[in-house]
This record gives structure tokens, C-alpha cells and sequence, in this order.
């Protein structure tokens, strides 16, 4: 047996392994990551927040919307729960739109708006004459039944819920005046 006392197994050590890298503090190039991030973390909440207090008004109606709802299913209370209804749509419109379009808006023209901006045909076809009738004339209430008032209440919830307070914005940025595209007319020369 050869004893030699460089490759003797007494003189073998275990392998010494580094320490572990620290997770702290991280390569330059996480700092960017981090820095957008928390940049996009910020402008996503800011603008949540911000859509969320342009519609606290949408949360309002709804919640008018389900008192009223009370008054409805109460038949001695139904004919002011109705008048209470158009007043409803006509308050939450002026709070959505300009009040030069809405203020002066009354019956067919009244239905024809809230039918354009709700993107749902159901009060010029008749659920907008129910409730201006039924606000002038207290005896069309007692003929109504609870399906007609529910389908009303639910034509006034996807209103409220749905309306695009942006749509005549956008109305007027498609129409192009007529004048821009007539030709203009040779200038008369004096001779």
C-alpha cells in the first residue's frame, strides 16, 4: 500500500460552497422595473378613482331608483312614485349631460335622446309616453299592471346604468359642416 502523503485520503476537504447571493440589493435594471411598476400601479388607481367619482352619480339614481321602486309596489303611492320617475331620468341626464341639449327637451324629442344615448329603442315606442302620461293624467295609473311598471323600471335601470354621457361629443366630431365642402366661388374680376 502506498502511503504517500499528498494524495492520502486524510488530507481530502469537503468542497466549500460561496455564500448565497443576497436578494438585497437587486441589480440596477429591477430598480426600473420596480420604478414602472409602482408608476403604473399609481396612474391605474388614479384613474380608477377619477371613473369612479364620474359615475357616483349613476350610484345615486340607482340608489333613488330602488326607493322608488318602494312607492311603485305600493298602489296608493303609485302615482307618485311615477311623476318621481321622470324626474329621476330628467335629473340624472341634466348630471350626465350639458343642460343647453337636456333642459329644454320635452316628449317625443325627450324619448328620441334618452333612446340615442341609452343605445336601447324602448321609450319611443311607448314606455316614454306610459310615464308622461301617467305623470299628467293620475287615471292612467290605476290601469296599469305590475309587469308594465317593472318593464318601466328596468327601461329606467339600463338608462342609468348604460348611458354614454360622451355620445354627443362624439356626434359632433363626425358631422363635418356643409360649408367646408361646397366649392368656393370664382372672385369677379372688374374689367
Amino acid at each position: 500500500m502506498n502511503t504517500n502523503a499528498a494524495t492520502s485520503l486524510d488530507r481530502l476537504h469537503d468542497i466549500i460552497v460561496p455564500a448565497p447571493v443576497s436578494w438585497w440589493p437587486p441589480a440596477p435594471g429591477w430598480y426600473w422595473v420596480i420604478a414602472f411598476a409602482l408608476a403604473f400601479i399609481f396612474i391605474f388607481a388614479g384613474k380608477t378613482f377619477i371613473r369612479w367619482q364620474h359615475n357616483r352619480y349613476r350610484r345615486e339614481a340607482l340608489a333613488e331608483l330602488g326607493r322608488l321602486e318602494a312607492l311603485l309596489n305600493d298602489s296608493h303611492q303609485r302615482t307618485a312614485g311615477l311623476q318621481a320617475l321622470g324626474e329621476l331620468l330628467k335629473r340624472t341626464a341634466l348630471s350626465a349631460f350639458s343642460r343647453e341639449d337636456v333642459a329644454s327637451l320635452t316628449g317625443t324629442k325627450w324619448f328620441a335622446f334618452l333612446d340615442r344615448t341609452g343605445q336601447k329603442t324602448v321609450f319611443s315606442t311607448g314606455l316614454g309616453t306610459l310615464l308622461e302620461n301617467a305623470a299628467y293624467d293620475p287615471r292612467i295609473v290605476a290601469t296599469l299592471n305590475e309587469q308594465k311598471i317593472q318593464e318601466l323600471v328596468a327601461a329606467i335601470r339600463h338608462w342609468i346604468k348604460h348611458h354614454d354621457p360622451n355620445l354627443q361629443q362624439k356626434e359632433a366630431k363626425t358631422e363635418k359642416p356643409n360649408s367646408a365642402s361646397l366649392p368656393s366661388a370664382p372672385a369677379a374680376s372688374k374689367a
